[in-house]
């Protein structure tokens, strides 16, 4: 019984292991940071130059307008050296939906009668 207990005790007293150190998150691609960016400035101004052809369009400006900042918005949380691994990686995932919303969009106008 003496052995157990002492047994039991240098377990507990045992050092742990430290677990190893969290691997950074990759780095997104600066041409498709720039891809990105310029999706969504492009559908803002091809959108915003058509918002006086009805309300839709003008709807679809005013909600556009937060598609670079989104854009922006996550490519700072990624970047920064404060940022968790799960944060960069759900940053990044944002800045990639937002850039495909812009392209999707983009795609949409010749049907809303915005060339």
């Amino acid at each position: 019984m003496t052995k157990w207990l002492l047994f039991i005790a240098l377990c507990a007293c045992a050092k742990k292991e430290e677990a190893p150190p969290e691997s950074p998150a990759p780095a997104m691609p600066a041409e498709e940071i720039q891809r990105s960016r310029v999706a969504c400035d492009a559908y803002v101004t091809k959108v915003c130059g058509c918002a006086s052809k009805g309300p839709v369009l003008q709807k679809q400006c005013d909600l556009a307008r937060s598609l670079p900042d989104a854009v922006r918005l996550g490519l700072e949380v990624a970047a920064s050296p404060d940022s968790k691994r799960n944060d960069v990686i759900g940053a990044q995932d944002s800045v990639r939906k937002a850039a495909k919303e812009c392209i999707e969009e983009i795609a949409k106008l010749p049907a809303l009668g915005c060339q």
